[in-house]
C-alpha cells in the first residue's frame, strides 16, 4: 500500500467516526418503553411452554388415577324356587324300536329248462304284475317238441313190435327143445334170452325218450311255481333262448319279511324265538320314508339268525309279514326294498318311576322336594290353600339323588330307587346351585294360581293322595 492511499482510508474513517457522533441519543422515555416490551417477550417465550407441560402433566394425573365405581346396593337373598310334580312307583312296559328294510323270502331267476324260441309273453309277466301258481308266463315255440314226441311214439311201437318178436321166438325155441326130446335144460343162446333182453332194453329206452320228448314238450310253456310277482322281465317275442336263460326275476307273495338288528342291550328286554316251537314276538311296523304315513302293519318274529354281525355285534331278527301287499287286507302294500321303522314291546319292568328328562341334571342326578317334618305323608295329601304353601315355605327342603338309569326314551328315564317314595315331588326347574337340605319354595302353575286348593304339580295334574 502506498502512502496515498494509506492518507485516504484514515480521511475517510475520521470522517464515518464524526457522523456516528453527530447522531442525537433517544429520550428516555422510549428506552423504558423497549425494555418493558423485551421483558414480555420473554415472558412470553417461556411462559408458553411451561403452560403446555403443566396441562399435560395434569390430564396424564387425572386419566391414571383408578375410576370410581359405584357401590352396588346391598343384595337381596333368594331362595331356591322350582315347579315340581309327583313321581309314582308303577309297573312299566318296555318297548324296542329298531328299522330295516323289506325284502322277499323267496325269489328267483325264472329260467327256460329247453331251448327254443318265444312265440307268446303273458300279459302277467310284465314288472310289477302280479300272477298265479300254475299260469303260463312265457310260451315257446311248440313244433319241434311235438315232433320229438312223435318219433318217441313210434320208437317205441317199433321197440314193442321187435320184443313181441323176440319173444315169440323164445317160447318156439324152448318147444322145439322139448320136441326133440333132450332132457337137459337148454341154455340161454338155446332160447334166445340174450336177443329177448335186447329188446327189452329197446322197449324201455323208447319209453325214455318217449317221456322226455313229453317233457320238452310241456316245458315248453314256462309256468309260474308259486304266486308272486314281477320284478323284472328280460325276454322278448321272438327271442331264441337256451336251457338256462334267464327270463325275469319273480318274487313269492304270500309273505315278506324284514331284517331287524338288536342290539345287545335291547336283547335283555325282549323274548326272542330260538326254536320253531318257541312263540313268535309280535311287531308293529310304519312308513319311514313318510312320517305322515299313519298306516300300520302287522308283522310278527317267528326267528332270529344264528349268528351275531361281525360289524355291530348286533342279532338280526327275522320279522315275517303277512299279505304285505293289501291284496286280502286293503291295506296300502309294501314294497320290496322299503325302509320301515319297528316297534315291539318287551319285558315289564316292576317298581319302577318314570323321570322326565327335562328334571335330570348333570345326566343322572335329581332332586326330590320334601317336608323336613314327619307329617310329609299326610301334607303331601294336598296343599290346603296357596298362601299356607307361602307360609310354611322354610319347611321344604331338597335332596339331591344321584340315579342309573335302568332304561330310557327321549322323554323319560326309567330308575328304580328304594330312597324315592311313591308320590315324592320331583323339582323340575333348572336351579343353578343346590345344596342337600337347602330351603326351597314350591312356584304354583297358573292354573293352580286360579284354584289353591289343588296340589302343586308341574304337570298341571291333581296331586292325590297315594295308596299306601
Amino acid at each position: 500500500m502506498s502512502q496515498e492511499d494509506y492518507d485516504q482510508n484514515c480521511s475517510a474513517l475520521e470522517l464515518k467516526q464524526g457522523n456516528q457522533s453527530s447522531i442525537p441519543d433517544p429520550p428516555p422515555a422510549h428506552r423504558e418503553e423497549a425494555k418493558v416490551v423485551s421483558l414480555k417477550l420473554w415472558i412470553l417465550r417461556w411462559a408458553i411452554p411451561v403452560l403446555v407441560v403443566g396441562v399435560g402433566v395434569i390430564a396424564y394425573t387425572m386419566l391414571s388415577a383408578p375410576l370410581e365405581k359405584p357401590k352396588k346396593p346391598p343384595g337381596v337373598s333368594r331362595g331356591l324356587k322350582t315347579r315340581v310334580i309327583e313321581l309314582r312307583v308303577e309297573d312299566y312296559t318296555t318297548s324296542v324300536e329298531t328299522s330295516g328294510i323289506v325284502r322277499a323270502h323267496n325269489e328267483i331267476t325264472l329260467t327256460s329248462q329247453v331251448p327254443g324260441r318265444i312265440v307268446g309273453i303273458s300279459r302277467q309277466f310284465e314288472d310289477g304284475a302280479f300272477f298265479n301258481k300254475g299260469e303260463v308266463l312265457v310260451q315257446l315255440e311248440e313244433a319241434d317238441f311235438a315232433a320229438a314226441v312223435a318219433s318217441g311214439e313210434a320208437q317205441l311201437a317199433q321197440a314193442s313190435a321187435g320184443h313181441a318178436q323176440e319173444k315169440a321166438r323164445a317160447a318156439q325155441a324152448r318147444r322145439n327143445w322139448e320136441d326133440l326130446g333132450y332132457e337137459d335144460e337148454p341154455n340161454e343162446l338155446v332160447l334166445r334170452l340174450p336177443q329177448l333182453r335186447e329188446a327189452e332194453a329197446r322197449v324201455e329206452a323208447a319209453k325214455t325218450q318217449l317221456a322226455q320228448a313229453r317233457r320238452n314238450l310241456k316245458r315248453a310253456k314256462v309256468i309260474a311255481p308259486f304266486d308272486g310277482r314281477v320284478r323284472q322281465r328280460v325276454a322278448g317275442i321272438s327271442q331264441a333262448v337256451s336251457g338256462g336263460t334267464p327270463l325275469g326275476k319273480i318274487f313269492a307273495v304270500d309273505y315278506a319279511e324284514v331284517r331287524l338288528p338288536i342290539s345287545g342291550n335291547e336283547m335283555g328286554f325282549l323274548e326272542l324265538p330260538e326254536d320253531r316251537d318257541d312263540p313268535s314276538v309280535e311287531v308293529v311296523l310304519s312308513d319311514a320314508l313318510d312320517g305322515n304315513n299313519e298306516t300300520r302293519w302287522a308283522a310278527e318274529i317267528v326267528r332270529t339268525e344264528g349268528a351275531l354281525d361281525q360289524n355291530s355285534l348286533d342279532l338280526y331278527a327275522i320279522a315275517r309279514i303277512s299279505d304285505p301287499f293289501g291284496r286280502k287286507s286293503g291295506l296300502p302294500s309294501l314294497r320290496i326294498g322299503q325302509p320301515v321303522i319297528a316297534s315291539m314291546q318287551g319285558r315289564i319292568l316292576e317298581d319302577v318311576i318314570r323321570v322326565p328328562r327335562a328334571a335330570v341334571r348333570q345326566l343322572k342326578r335329581i332332586y326330590i322336594v320334601e317336608y323336613t317334618d314327619e307329617s310329609q305323608a299326610e301334607v303331601r295329601c294336598v296343599f290346603h290353600t296357596l298362601r299356607e304353601q307361602m307360609v310354611n315355605k322354610k319347611e321344604l327342603t331338597v335332596r339331591g339323588i344321584n340315579v342309573v338309569p335302568i332304561r330310557g326314551n327321549e322323554e323319560y328315564l326309567i330308575i328304580r330307587d328304594e330312597s324315592i317314595s311313591n308320590g315324592d315331588f320331583l323339582a323340575t326347574s333348572q336351579m343353578a346351585y343346590v345344596p342337600n337340605g337347602a330351603s326351597i319354595e314350591i312356584i304354583p302353575d297358573k292354573d293352580e294360581e286360579d284354584s289353591p286348593a289343588k296340589a302343586v304339580d308341574g304337570s298341571g295334574k291333581d296331586l292325590k293322595k297315594p295308596s299306601s
